[in-house]
């Protein structure tokens, strides 16, 4: 990587978005980072400060997202979620409930050099009840991985969901809690294959009816992760950015996240959902340069 391409940076005036485009929208996270310390031994000068005082709004939200590692920007996302007043609990279920042990032990590392307290801390303080016991077992980065599919626990597992949940008179939210946020993904898969057998229902209707609010969101979220992660990732920027309005927050978040991911399956699953381009859509709701760094974001994969 040469230093030339990086010039048009030093130079840009006001907000010459499309300096920002050319140098930044093309590149892996990997080379943002090493264009970050390119720029200050150059120039003397911190690139994301001074990205921050040209720009603003969305724009700059885009950009300095693309700027950050993905662990950094996954606890700068998780504090965002749980500051002030509220909880952005949408973006605390997508985070903790679709990341690997892993990355979830990255972002506890990083979130406690970065806000001096640990996310486990933060999320008990600004969550509840059976919700805040299951986003604590998530952010903890405890499931199983790499576990063999045992056929009989799997069936032992649905048969205690049902009996935690549609046999009985309420709901035993401790029992789902416990499976759903330890059992590894290839495991879960067959837990949710065999309760059908059992209850006659799906594993995702049972639970839209045995629970309600965040709690609801939040497991919901682990089965359609555990299922399919692209197609979860394709229907949440779709619900971003129907109707009035975008959720620009989401969808900038899905996208950074997941472009060297897996944004080639989720653009799969995005055309076989809803018969569209997932670039096209974006293109159609988002009529601004923001729209143009968006759409290189989600044209990126390691996998094209």
């Amino acid at each position: 990587m040469t230093p030339d391409f990086i010039l048009p940076l030093y130079n840009f005036v006001g907000t010459d978005e499309k300096a920002i485009i050319d140098v930044l929208g093309y590149r892996t996270c990997e080379q943002r980072q090493q264009i970050k310390t390119l720029f200050k031994t150059m120039f003397g000068k911190d690139l994301v400060k001074e990205l921050k005082s040209e720009l603003g709004g969305r724009f700059e939200d885009c950009v300095i997202a693309l700027m950050m590692k993905e662990d950094e920007y996954d606890a700068s996302e998780l504090k965002r979620a749980m500051r002030g007043m509220g909880t952005d609990e949408d973006a605390l279920i997508e985070i903790l409930c679709s990341r690997t042990n892993k990355q979830i032990k990255a972002i506890n590392e990083i979130y406690k050099k970065m806000y001096g307290r640990t996310l486990e801390q933060d999320v008990i303080s600004d969550t509840s009840g059976h919700f805040k016991r299951l986003m604590v077992a998530l952010a903890n980065g405890g499931r199983m991985e790499n576990q063999p599919v045992d056929m009989n626990k799997a069936q032992q597992d649905a048969q205690r969901l049902y009996q935690a949940g549609e046999k009985k008179l309420g709901t035993d939210e401790s029992t789902f809690n416990a499976i759903l946020a330890s059992q590894s993904y290839e495991q879960l898969r067959a837990v949710f294959d065999s309760y059908p057998k059992i209850s006659g229902k799906d594993i995702e209707s049972a639970i839209k009816s045995e629970m309600s609010g965040n709690l609801e969101t939040g497991m919901v979220s682990i089965v359609r992760v555990v299922r399919n992660r692209p197609a979860y990732f394709a229907k949440k920027l779709y619900n971003s950015m129907k109707g009035l309005g975008t959720d620009d927050r989401t969808l900038i978040r899905i996208v950074v996240t997941r472009a060297e991911v897996d944004m080639v399956q989720i653009k799969q699953e995005f055309q076989k959902i809803y018969g569209k381009t997932l670039d096209a859509f974006i293109r159609v709701c988002i009529q601004t340069n923001k729209c143009d760094f968006i759409v290189l974001g989600s044209s990126f994969s390691l996998r094209q």
